[in-house]
């Protein structure tokens, strides 16, 4: 495969995290980038993620490292940005498994102990000293850990943030361009085409489309399982609540947000959703009450909480649960970026994949992640 010459004019497909951060660093760095989405900016996973910014209970790992990254990148943004205070946060994450034998919290603390990753092993009479807002009767007496430096985000707040510097530079947003596909001739990605038949040509392509990835790549014949599941994401009216932490609980987690409200998943609410013939979802009101009954349970006071929305959709889960970043070896000019830690990554992914359009050359942090490795 010949070296491509440098891009000029880059078309990013998607308008969440992953292709709103790389369109901004490529424009940063002087390039023509057009953004194109299926709708409007954050309509996707982003605009349903519990944003959760950690590297817990990962080991000493090239995907640990990149989040580690991921949340100095944050981390930066908080000092230099006074606007981000309200919705973006480091008041750590705190979390507990059930009372049964697969219970690790104990190893789990010894792994981050290992690796250097702030932790606290917690008893249950010893969080409220810690972090405010919980239950202390909620947690299993096998204890909880907390990692001061873990934090939150709004993804909708930065992809807006975002989106605005990236217009300041002359960047092109195409909104409701429907279901795009990549054209491809040569071995190369040549640009895009949209639903209704307009060509966007380009000289490099960024594939940031979440849960659509797989089928996408399919269609010029690259390969990436799959395993996305459905997600939901249910938001309460404001509550009066000391919770300022992240809680990863057994049967539910809970994360603060702007407004005062509280956001909530788990696994089992997400099983529950029903799938619909014609693609719709189906959620049972029953489910939304356990949801929101799970979640009272854990915060201090046990508030009643109430329903002000909910959003349910697909998850982005690559089939090894690995992200899939950078370059892809078979088509040249085309990048991908498809995560399920996309509020972790959101910004370093974004730095990483605008370096290697720019220079041509693959960058080391992303190497054990290209698409390649599927075969």
């Amino acid at each position: 495969m010949t070296a491509s010459p440098k891009p000029r004019h880059v078309v990013v497909v998607g308008a969440g995290i992953f292709g709103t951060s790389t369109a901004l660093h490529l424009a940063r760095l002087g390039f023509d980038v057009t953004i194109v989405n299926d709708g409007a900016p954050s309509n996707g996973a982003s605009g349903r993620s519990l944003s959760w910014l950690n590297s817990a209970r990962r080991a000493d790992t090239a995907y640990h490292r990149l989040r580690l990254a991921g949340i100095d990148r944050y981390r930066t943004l908080a000092a230099t940005r006074p606007e981000t205070a309200s919705w973006l946060r480091f008041d750590g994450g705190l979390t507990w498994d059930a009372d049964d034998e697969a219970n690790q919290i104990a190893s789990m603390w010894q792994l981050e102990q290992d690796i250097g990753y702030d932790s606290l092993l917690l008893d249950p009479a010893e969080v409220g000293a810690v972090t405010p807002g919980i239950d202390a009767s909620a947690i299993t007496p096998q204890g909880a850990i907390f990692n001061p430096g873990e934090g939150w985000v709004d993804l909708p707040s930065l992809i807006d943030l975002l989106l605005n510097e990236f217009r300041s530079r002359g960047g092109k947003l195409v909104q409701d361009a429907g279901r795009v596909r990549i054209f491809a001739t040569g071995g190369r990605a040549r640009g895009v085409v949209t639903a209704g038949g307009a060509p966007v040509e380009a000289d490099a392509v960024v594939l940031a489309v979440g849960p659509a990835t797989p089928c996408m790549l399919a269609e010029i014949g690259v390969h990436v399982p799959d395993a996305t599941p459905i997600s939901l994401l249910l938001k309460t009216k404001p509550i009066k609540t000391h919770l300022r932490a992240v809680l990863n609980t057994p049967r539910v987690a809970v994360r603060p947000t702007p407004d005062g409200a509280l956001v909530l998943d788990s696994a089992w609410s997400e099983e529950e959703v029903v799938v619909n013939s014609d693609g719709t979802y189906t959620v049972h009101d029953k489910t939304v009450k356990g949801l929101l009954d799970e979640a009272s349970a854990v915060l201090d006071g046990n508030p009643r909480l109430q329903l002000a929305t909910y959003a349910v959709g697909p998850k982005p889960i690559p089939g090894d649960g690995e992200p899939v970043l950078g370059s892809v070896e078979t088509v040249a000019d085309l990048h991908v970026a498809f995560s399920h830690s996309g509020a972790t990554l959101g910004l370093i992914v974004g730095e990483l994949l605008a370096k290697e359009i720019a220079s041509g050359n693959p960058h080391p942090m992303l190497a054990t992640f290209r698409a390649n490795r599927f075969g």
